[in-house]
Order: C-alpha cells, then sequence, then structure tokens
C-alpha cells in the first residue's frame, strides 16, 4: 500500500494562534474527532472534539497546548499498523509526518477500514471458528496442522480475546467440512466458542438431554 495515496488535505492544519470558538465552528462542520495543531511549522499534536467545548471561546489553542495529543502516523508505516494506531488514540483521523517530521496531511480511519474490508479474511468466502485456550497451550502452529490436516486452508487468524490467561482464537478457513475440524480442535484441547449447525456434538449433546428429560419425566 502506498500511503501516499491516502493523504488527506482538504482541512489545513490548526494554528497555535487561532481563536478556540473558530476551531469550535470548524468541529460543528466536520465529523472528526480530533484536528491537528502546529506552531511555527512544527506538528505539536492533535486537538480533540470533547475536550475544545469545554475551553473559552475567547483564548487560543496556544492557551490550552497541554490538552493537545501527540500522536501521529509516519507516512512510511504498514497500514495494520496504522489501524492499530486509531484504536489505541481513539481517534478517526491521524496526523501523517515524514521522516523529517514535517506535516502532510492525514490519513482517515473509513480509508483504513476499507483496506482490511479488501483482505481474503473478509473478501473471500469460508467459515469463521472461534476457539479457545489457555495462552500457555495454544500455538498458531498447531492450529494451522490442525487446520491443513482437514483440507482446509487458513485465510486469516488473531487473537480475539485474552481474560484470565485463555485466549479465544478468531479462525477464517476456507470452504470446508466444518464438522471434522471443530471435532479435530476438540480433540487437542481447544474449546468450540461459536455456534455451528453441522457441528454434531453439540447436537448430539442436545439429544441426549432431552432424552435424559424424557427419561425423568417418566
Amino acid at each position: 500500500m502506498n500511503m501516499e495515496d491516502f493523504i488527506i488535505n482538504d482541512v489545513s492544519i490548526r494554528h497555535f494562534s487561532d481563536k478556540i470558538g473558530e476551531v469550535q465552528d470548524l468541529f460543528n462542520q466536520l465529523t472528526y474527532s480530533h484536528l491537528p495543531v502546529e506552531n511555527n511549522g512544527i506538528y505539536m499534536g492533535c486537538i480533540s472534539e470533547n475536550d475544545i467545548r469545554c475551553f473559552e471561546a475567547d483564548k487560543s489553542l496556544e492557551d490550552y497546548q497541554y490538552a493537545l495529543e501527540g500522536f501521529f502516523v509516519r507516512n512510511t508505516d504498514f497500514w495494520l499498523d496504522i489501524l492499530e494506531r486509531f484504536a489505541q488514540n481513539n481517534t478517526n483521523i491521524l496526523p501523517v509526518l515524514d521522516e523529517e517530521n514535517i506535516y502532510l496531511g492525514y490519513v482517515e480511519l473509513n480509508e483504513i477500514i476499507a483496506l482490511f474490508n479488501e483482505t481474503p479474511f473478509l473478501s473471500e468466502a469460508g467459515n469463521i471458528i472461534v476457539i479457545q485456550k489457555s495462552i500457555k497451550d495454544y500455538s498458531f502452529s498447531e492450529i494451522t496442522q490442525i487446520t491443513e490436516s482437514n483440507n482446509a486452508n487458513i485465510l486469516g487468524i488473531f487473537i480475539s480475546k485474552i481474560e484470565n490467561d485463555v485466549a479465544q482464537i478468531t479462525v477464517k478457513l476456507s470452504p470446508s467440512g466444518i464438522n471434522e475440524i471443530i471435532q479435530s480442535f476438540r480433540r487437542y484441547g481447544y474449546k468450540i466458542i461459536s455456534e455451528h449447525r453441522e457441528d454434531n456434538f453439540n447436537k448430539n449433546l442436545r439429544d441426549r438431554s432431552k432424552y435424559l428429560d424424557k427419561y425423568m419425566n417418566i
């Protein structure tokens, strides 16, 4: 991905001398959570819309420079790193700086998410399984081996949750016999979190439960 293709400059960077009231009015016209701020040509950080609503309109951005948030990305950064930076800073725009710290413009969250939508993880047809195991016991190599031994390929895999030393792993697989893969994961000690109509194990449990209920009510 060429970052240069996604850099936007339709809203100019704000200056220390800008009045708070002017920036508040600008936020009213935009849907951005932050706006970049500079001083004497040097990027200083971003001002948040939530913060600026509490400031006095007749003062300048310089008076509230302590509220600036210093996040940014480089024009050489990979798109997945940029997506992570969006999440870490709870923003929908990110200023872009070059290696000399020159402000080049900004990138929008929606543009970067669109790139994610084009990856095989989302665009290709397949099955999604969410599995769970202790963070000390699971491995990507084992997950791959289980998948490929059942004649399926992994289209994407990521850790979707970690809690109490237990990891949930979301796996997207090429279309295949999902029941056989699910049973293989269970044999290797993985818990299946996602629901699957093809899961014979759960179907058998439900059938046995119904039989037990019927027996107990005789």
